[in-house]
């Protein structure tokens, strides 16, 4: 009964993780998206900056006061930072290869766009030799996962010599 058990832990890990591949380009043509959205709002902000002489850093502290300027310093401070680091995740996840995606998984990190990746995503058939080798990791994992919680669980039982 433990080994069906476990061989449907491996099952359901390959499943799952063979969905990682598609997933992660869907997550990636959202990303690219977000970073050219943010970068047309950052790059106007940087310009209105330079027109008024000063830096992005001087712009910010100077959107401080009233309850509104407070409002559009938070704002564009969150907006810039926000932007630098989709920037990052974005030009090395467009880099990497699927299986290398795999092993940056903390990439995925914004919450917006991985439930709208999700809320979009539809499970496909791996065919794919990237789509495959996940499958091998999750059946692999998933197995490992049940055999170790088993193993544990039944521990108490045996007999000791």
């Amino acid at each position: 009964m433990l080994k069906i058990l476990t061989l449907a832990g491996g099952v359901a890990g390959a499943v799952a993780l063979s969905q990682f591949p598609e997933f992660s380009q869907q997550y990636l043509q959202r990303l690219s998206g977000a970073v050219d959205e943010l970068r047309t709002q950052v790059v106007a902000f940087d310009t209105l900056a330079t027109a008024a002489g000063i830096t992005r850093e001087e712009a910010l502290a100077e959107l401080d006061g009233s309850t509104f300027q407070s409002g559009l310093q938070a704002h564009f401070g969150e907006q810039v930072h926000r932007y630098e680091r989709l920037s990052a995740d974005y030009t090395a996840l467009r880099q990497a290869e699927p299986l290398q995606r795999l092993a940056q998984f903390w990439r995925f990190d914004d919450p917006d766009l991985a439930q709208r990746t999700w809320d979009d995503f539809r499970p496909a058939v791996p065919v794919t030799t990237d789509g495959l080798i996940c499958a091998g990791i999750g059946f692999a994992g998933g197995w490992l996962a049940l055999t170790l919680l088993f193993g544990l669980l039944m521990r108490p039982f045996r007999r000791f010599a």
